[in-house]
């Protein structure tokens, strides 16, 4: 009897854990990166630098993600969207946080400095900092433009990928950091307008806070703009084909058409509906990369 009272426990006391990682979001860290790791190779990616690269990847991202909890845990708490994670609930401390994402960290940047290559660990390492460090704790709580400059973290993914199988930064590979770079601001100020009050009592200066509805709804769609044209490099220099070309247009069509009606028509349900949208955006253009990568079609 007491085996069977203690397993559920053990249980839930790992999943609360795992939750600490956002696994939602490192899940899509994780496919950018290994697309970034197909797209650096014309055939099959190298095992050892698939597995490692991704597990490697997987880990450092996650421990960002606990630090990231650990130092909002406060803001955390008076939001709606973030007040039943492990650390507002009180079902994990900040002491266990810790060292959690030191073991689940030094774990990803061993399994990358051993069996990946260094030049991946130290960008790892570099992307844990901009994320759990600058942005978590100087950016976020001091600009609006916080999503901006600190989207550069949430862009490496895929250019760890590609170092994991060449050891080298190519031009090819910034293109994929570009794409997320502009990606990100229109994904998460979506986000912000319809959560504003929710960042509002949190103290966090989101672009809706501090300048309003109409000014973010804009910004939402320049920079959804800038990332139609941004996606259309990869082709443009050759580096994807016409299937590539043919997803970016649709995808990003529907996703101007999106930030057009967020800006002359909004409503919070258009703004959830274009965050939710954006997230099926980027897999979808990844996607449409990597097949085109193994199916060329030329002009």
């Amino acid at each position: 009897m007491s085996s069977s009272l203690a397993g559920p426990s053990a249980a839930s006391r790992i999943g609360q854990f795992y939750e600490l990682t956002k696994p939602r979001v490192v899940s899509l860290i994780v496919f950018t990166a290994v697309i970034g790791m197909f797209l650096a190779v014309p055939g099959m990616v190298p095992l050892q630098a698939l597995v490692a690269g991704t597990l490697g990847i997987a880990f450092t991202a996650g421990a960002a993600a606990a630090v990231n909890c650990l130092v909002e845990r406060r803001i955390d708490a008076l939001m709606t969207r973030t007040r039943s994670r492990p650390l507002p609930r009180g079902h994990v401390t900040s002491l266990q946080t810790l060292v959690f994402a030191g073991i689940v960290g030094g774990a990803g940047l061993t399994i990358l400095y051993h069996w990946v290559n260094a030049l991946t660990m130290w960008l790892s390492l570099a992307t844990f900092i901009g994320y759990a460090i600058i942005y978590t704790v100087v950016l976020k709580p001091m600009t609006p433009q916080n999503i901006v400059i600190g989207g550069a973290s949430g862009a490496m993914p895929p250019v760890l990928g590609w170092t994991a199988v060449t050891g080298e930064i190519a031009s090819d590979a910034l293109l994929l950091f570009l794409i997320i770079f502009a990606w990100t601001p229109p994904h998460f100020w979506a986000l912000a307008l319809y959560r504003k009050h929710d960042y509002a009592r949190a103290g966090v200066p989101m672009l809706p806070v501090t300048h309003g509805d109409r000014f973010t709804r804009l910004h939402v769609l320049l920079y959804t703009v800038i990332l139609a044209a941004v996606s259309l490099m990869p082709f443009v220099t050759r580096m994807s084909g016409v299937l590539y070309l043919v997803a970016a247009l649709a995808l990003g069509a529907v996703f101007l058409r999106y930030a057009v009606l967020i800006y002359v028509a909004y409503s919070d349900r258009l703004a959830q509906r274009t965050f939710r949208y954006s997230i099926f955006y980027l897999t979808a253009l990844f996607a449409a990369l990597l097949l085109d990568h193994y199916f060329r079609v030329t002009l």
